[in-house]
């Protein structure tokens, strides 16, 4: 039976700005899979329905998990706030689903279910600043280059475009939004106005009128759209507006107009149009600048300044200029420059040891490394006994055969099963390391939901600490105790907790695969093998207990 993927936009947040066909396929769906917050705005709506939520930047394992989920013959809500075709999870999902020869025909079904962008719901508390001619830019750079998004606001300051900017500014990306204002004020005055609205139709909602000049003096952070005007926008009475140009033709304070509708569109009329006469042929001796005072009669009628009109008549123009540059982007000798400037590089990545029980590397290993590594290479050391190599290539086979022939292990890196085994003092206490390398090689390397480490400790002493990994083994008279659930890092870490001991060590090795075989299948994206512990309970029927928690007290300092 084929499932069915719901990729759905909520709007802003709110209940009342979600479109029924939206909480018809929330209410309809088995799964919702979102980013945490978002799962949260829309908890209200949510029944019986098994949630999937994990945090930001984890879009390709919830697309994976989505996608999962519909091949299995359920239905699947992926939620995305605004509209799921902008800045959304609508693309991924196909993309995810193209890279495994999905079609629309045999596949699973898709529905794309529109939401209100936050460009629309921002414009609609600011006024009508998207009135005309409007883009969006994210100022991301997480995905896309930064030389790239400042050659599109470059473009659409030239261009006179209003300008939506999402993801403006986080914690960490400062630079980016000063670096929008500088481009766009080679193009814009100063006092252009800007917009900033935070948290629209949502419980902190705040919207702010200023000036390009001024922008970066109010509070703008993820949560915020900031639109920008264009050369033509004003604020009346609190209100950001953009003239859709009506005043060249009309007269707004009269019901009679002095054009009637067939004399409209006639050429004379339009001076400012692509397909019209030369301006010298429609009237001798007229220069462009009477044209525009004409034109924008209208504007000087209503009190705006004679030099604002003239700014949005002559728009047309920086828009031409504009558009010789896209132009001669577009050539193919510069076309190829572009895509040339552009190309992502590919880089392989592998984790190298000397062994599961080996933590010596020998100089002829440490010269293969630093030789296949060369100029562009990076070489970084790992507290897991693990050398992490980067090397510039599209072709990794020669490296890993070199690597391999200086005998050194290698693994993937990233979500996957790591096998950490102590050097059973220096291969003196050897029992265990037969049930070390048979788990490294059925599970090493192999694909988790989030990075998955064993630790296996040839004796009572535990020196190495495999207690203090998510799954722990101590090889203890002739059997192996078992560690399950530890957290490593944070305030409340802590060790795992011992489930069982003294399990035949011909017992071990299948008892992990089926251990890690259900974490792998049921556990959520980006989900934590302590907390899938916790979550479900049970494993293998061993029970969780909750680790008793140490009160921290503060400090004097209140460091």
């Amino acid at each position: 039976m084929k499932g069915k993927l719901f990729v759905i936009g909520f709007g802003p947040g709110s209940f009342e700005h979600i479109t029924k066909r939206a909480r018809d396929a929330i209410e309809e769906s088995e799964v919702v899979i979102g980013y945490t917050t978002y799962v949260e705005l829309i908890s209200g709506l949510l029944t019986n329905q098994k949630v999937v939520s994990t945090g930001m930047t984890e879009e390709v394992s919830r697309a994976r998990e989505a996608v999962r989920q519909a091949e299995q013959g359920k239905k699947v809500a992926v939620i995305s706030s605004g509209d799921a075709g902008v800045y959304g999870m609508a693309g991924l999902i196909y993309e995810v689903l193209i890279e495994q020869g999905w079609r629309e025909a045999e596949g699973v079904e898709v529905e794309v279910i529109p939401g209100i962008s936050a460009i629309n719901s921002c414009a609609a508390l600011l006024g009508a600043p998207v009135m005309h001619d409007a883009c969006t830019i994210s100022l991301s750079d997480h995905l896309t280059p930064w030389e790239l998004i400042a050659k599109r606001i470059d473009a659409a300051g030239q261009a006179d475009f209003v300008i939506a900017l999402y993801n403006p500014k986080s914690g960490r990306r400062t630079r980016q939004i000063v670096e929008a204002q500088n481009i766009l004020l080679k193009y814009r005055s100063p006092d252009t106005p800007v917009g900033i609205v935070k948290s629209a139709y949502r419980e902190r909602e705040r919207v702010e009128l200023t000036t390009l000049g001024k922008m970066l003096d109010h509070d703008i952070g993820m949560l915020t759209t900031v639109i920008i005007g264009n050369a033509s926008t004003f604020v009346y009475d609190g209100k950001m507006i953009t003239p859709r140009g009506y005043q060249r033709k009309y007269t707004l304070t009269a019901d009679e107009q002095p054009l009637k509708p067939h004399e409209r569109l006639r050429k004379e009329n339009e001076p400012w149009a692509l397909d019209g006469e030369p301006a010298e042929q429609k009237a001798p001796g007229r220069t462009p600048y009477e044209w525009a005072r004409a034109a924008l009669s209208m504007l000087a009628q209503s009190g705006r300044a004679a030099d604002a009109a003239m700014s949005a008549v002559f728009v047309p123009a920086r828009e031409t200029a504009a558009s010789a540059a896209f132009a001669a982007a577009a050539s193919p000798a510069a076309g190829t420059a572009v895509a040339s400037e552009f190309r992502q590089e590919v880089i392989f990545e592998c984790a190298v040891s000397p062994g599961v029980a080996s933590k010596k590397f020998t100089p002829q290993q440490m010269m293969a490394m630093a030789d296949v590594a060369g100029d562009e290479g990076e070489i970084e050391y790992t507290p897991h006994h693990q050398i992490i190599l980067r090397i510039p290539t599209a072709d990794p086979t020669p490296i890993t055969r070199r690597l391999r022939e200086a005998g050194l292990l290698l693994m993937p890196v990233g979500d996957v099963v790591q096998i950490k085994a102590c050097d059973f003092c220096d291969g003196e206490k050897k029992d265990a390391i037969p049930y070390a390398e048979e788990l490294h090689h059925l599970l090493g390397g192999q694909t988790v939901p989030k990075d998955l480490k064993i630790g296996i400790n040839g004796c009572g002493m535990a020196c190495y600490g495999a207690v203090k990994e998510e799954i722990g083994l101590v090889y203890r008279k002739g059997g192996f105790d078992l560690f399950l659930g530890a957290k490593s890092v944070g305030r409340n870490a802590h060790a795992g907790v011992p489930v069982a001991e003294g399990i035949p060590p011909e017992e071990i090795v299948p008892l992990l695969e089926r251990i890690v075989k259900r974490y792998r299948e049921e556990a959520f994206p980006n989900e934590r093998f302590h907390k899938f512990f916790k979550r479900v309970g049970e494993i293998e029927g061993f029970v969780y207990r909750d680790v008793t928690a140490v009160k921290i007290e503060d400090a004097v300092c209140g460091s």
